[in-house]
């Protein structure tokens, strides 16, 4: 009787890790994110829309899924994934964005940013300049409405135009 019921156990268990996957990622998406709705937690320290990346709605740049859903750079213990290498005041959070720092714009950030103003039509250095004169509120807002998508209100992939809530590019 008891193998009998461990090995329903398993088979139900086995059937229900794929739907908690996908329900956490809901979740994470959901808990930062309500049909459209930005939170600053989602702006990293270098002006990136953390909201927006290919890795916060859980996949990599090849279209895989993720192992797990990225909850953004101000979440990592580490913070910033792309700048906190070259710069000891973001890696250990002194600065809240990188336009507090006198060396702002830092190569680093100027490299990221050309490859992204490239590749992907956004600017980090743009961003940070809009937030730095407008404040963060006023940026979420824009970023709200340039990346909504049109069909169902939900947000739209920076790196591949994909919106993940109704599977549209």
């Amino acid at each position: 009787m008891l193998a009998a019921n461990n090995s329903f156990l398993y088979g139900f268990w086995q059937n229900c890790v794929p739907l908690a996957k996908r329900l956490r990622r809901c979740f994470v998406t959901c808990l930062f994110m309500k049909r459209g709705n930005l939170a600053a937690e989602l702006i990293a320290p270098c002006g990136a829309n953390c909201g927006i990346c290919v890795a916060f709605f859980g996949y990599t740049l090849s279209g895989k899924k993720r192992k797990s859903v990225c909850r953004g750079c101000r979440s990592r213990a580490s913070r910033c994934a792309f700048i906190k290498k070259h710069c000891d005041k973001v890696a250990t959070g002194q600065l809240q964005y990188c336009f507090k720092c006198g060396q702002f714009p830092c190569e680093r950030l100027k490299i990221l940013d050309e490859r992204y103003r490239s590749k992907y039509e956004m600017s980090m250095i743009e961003n940070l300049g809009n937030i730095q004169k407008n404040g963060i509120e006023h940026f979420l807002k824009n970023e709200q409405e340039r990346w909504k998508c049109p069909k169902c209100g939900g947000m739209i992939c920076v790196h591949n135009k994909k919106c993940y809530t109704c599977d549209k590019i």
